[in-house]
């Protein structure tokens, strides 16, 4: 498959956050864009000059530097690993809902950044989005580093650890944490426990412009709201930080 027909072939939200991301940092890289005002510090500027962009900015952007690069190519695995696993399995027929998932986790990020004075969103933006989905798979098996295996609900906190042991700081990926709990807390969880209806339902307007396509999307534990429709399958994952069903050949 070449380049231009695997493009074309990611969801669209997703292509639209990873390019702009690839976008965006190349062009801090090259000169083209001054760093200093693509990060969401210092918040203030935002509402005193009116530099409305950096909420957004500061998740898209990431410095490239040669000791940044790596980091920067695993956090672009992750978001298209697991924002296309989203957008093609539990957001399949409900493209609004993924959208609406990404603005809420996005909201959020920006929230506590300033609260906590993080300058880059894109590393606690992507973990708020694998931890939905970890938790939507949570009896998933997981392959990672060394050809150890263990369940997906437990891949937050291995990447919490090792961000820990190789940075020291484990802001980032706590902050990713809770916004994705939250996200997973309102939408699934609580409202299966009580037997209620979701504490958060995507706007209408964008219901609207991205309709429904028949069906609806998955509930706590991965199981489907509407069990009339069969539950889309995924692709073969095979790369570290991927799983399998238990049980599965």
């Amino acid at each position: 498959m070449d380049f231009s027909r695997w493009y074309n072939s990611v969801p669209i939200f997703t292509r639209s956050w990873l390019t702009g991301t690839v976008v965006m940092s190349l062009l801090e890289r090259m000169g083209i864009l001054p760093g200093e005002f693509l990060i969401l510090l210092p918040f203030k500027f935002v509402y005193t000059k009116f530099q409305i962009w950096r909420p957004l900015t500061s998740v898209l952007f990431y410095p490239l530097t040669p000791q940044t690069g790596f980091h920067f190519m695993l956090n672009c695995y992750f978001l298209y690993n697991y924002s296309v696993r989203l957008e093609r399995e539990h957001f399949k027929n409900t493209p609004a809902d993924h959208l609406f998932m990404l603005i809420f986790n996005w909201v959020n990020c920006v929230i506590l950044g300033a609260l906590f004075n993080v300058p880059l969103l894109m590393d606690p933006m992507v973990m708020s989005v694998l931890y939905v989905w970890c938790k939507l798979n949570s009896d998933t098996i997981v392959n990672f580093w060394f050809g150890t295996q263990f369940k997906a609900a437990l891949l937050p906190w291995v990447l919490l650890g090792i961000n820990l042991l190789l940075t020291s700081s484990a802001k980032y990926s706590i902050i990713g944490i809770i916004v994705g709990h939250l996200y997973y807390s309102l939408k699934f969880m609580y409202p299966t426990y009580r037997n209620t209806p979701s504490l958060i339902e995507t706007p209408q307007f964008l219901k609207n412009y991205f309709p429904d396509i028949r069906g609806g999307l998955y509930g706590f534990g991965g199981n489907r709201l509407d069990n009339n429709q069969p539950r889309p399958t995924g692709g073969r994952f095979s790369n570290w930080g991927t799983g399998h069903r238990l049980g599965a050949d």
